[in-house]
C-alpha cells in the first residue's frame, strides 16, 4: 500500500496508541491535549447515543464521546479502568472514552499505509492510515472526520 498523502516520506510523525472495543488506534500527539481517569459525566437529554454526556474540564465544558460507539464497535461499559483522552479539533476540545493508552509510536511518513477504502461512498473515511505495530495494525483516526456532529453541536 501507498502512504497517505500528508505525510511525506522524511515526515517524522509521533502518535498515542490506544484500545477501543478492544482494537488498536492511534491519533496524532499534537491532538492530543490530555489523558484522565474516567470520571462520571453529565447527560445531556436528546444527545446522538456516543455522546456519553459532558464534563467540566478546567471550567470548560467538554462532551465526552464512547469512541467505541462511535466507531460501530459497541457501547462501552464505562469503569474506573477506563480513561479519557482529550483532543483538540480546530479550536474545539472533545473528551474521547477509550479502554486503555498504551504508547507513543515514532514512525517516519515511509512507515505509514493508506488505509483502503472500506466505507459508504457517502461517508468520509475516518481512518487516515495503517502503521505496522507488534500486535498488527494500528489505524490512524482522523478525529475531525470522525466526529463532526458533536464539534457541530460544541459550536
Amino acid at each position: 500500500m501507498a502512504r497517505p498523502q500528508q505525510w511525506a516520506d522524511a515526515d517524522v510523525l509521533e502518535f498515542v496508541t490506544l484500545k477501543a472495543g478492544g482494537q488498536s488506534y492511534c491519533i496524532e500527539i499534537t491532538q492530543i491535549r490530555e489523558i484522565r481517569r474516567w470520571s462520571p459525566v453529565t447527560a445531556l437529554p436528546q444527545a446522538e447515543s456516543a455522546v456519553l454526556g459532558v464534563m467540566n474540564l478546567r471550567g470548560a465544558v467538554i462532551p465526552i464521546v464512547d469512541l467505541s460507539d462511535r466507531l460501530g464497535l459497541g457501547k462501552c461499559d464505562a469503569s474506573p479502568r477506563h480513561v479519557i483522552m482529550v483532543v483538540a479539533v480546530g479550536d474545539k476540545t472533545v473528551g474521547l472514552l477509550v479502554d486503555s493508552v498504551s504508547e507513543i509510536l515514532t514512525v517516519s511518513g515511509e512507515q505509514i499505509c493508506d488505509a483502503p477504502a472500506m466505507g459508504r461512498g457517502d461517508v468520509p473515511n475516518s481512518i487516515l492510515g495503517l502503521i505496522s505495530i507488534e500486535e498488527g495494525m494500528s489505524r490512524i483516526l482522523a478525529p475531525s472526520v470522525l466526529l463532526p456532529s458533536v464539534l457541530r453541536e460544541v459550536a
